[in-house]
């Protein structure tokens, strides 16, 4: 089995984890960019659209980690497992 540089070994899963998770989040990415690029063509200061970009990235991201580690997979209710 391949490692990682730190040494954890990778599954095979992990390939289809992080394609799944970035399928989930490119809507969200994309809706963004085009309100980026409204932003931008309405011709509001550019400053306006730097303001947009760091939440947009930021949400993304969290989305990202938040289905690549299978948020959506964990058992509802109350248990140890929570």
């Amino acid at each position: 089995m391949p490692s990682e540089p730190s040494g954890s070994p990778v599954s095979p899963d992990d390939t289809g984890d992080r394609r799944r998770a970035a399928r989930y989040v490119a809507p969200l990415l994309a809706v963004g960019v085009v309100i980026l690029g409204l932003v931008l063509r309405w011709g509001l200061d550019p400053l306006w659209a730097f303001a947009v970009l760091p939440p947009m990235l930021f949400l993304s991201g969290i989305a990202w980690v938040a289905f690549r580690y299978g948020f959506d997979e964990r058992p509802a209710g109350s248990g140890p497992n929570r």
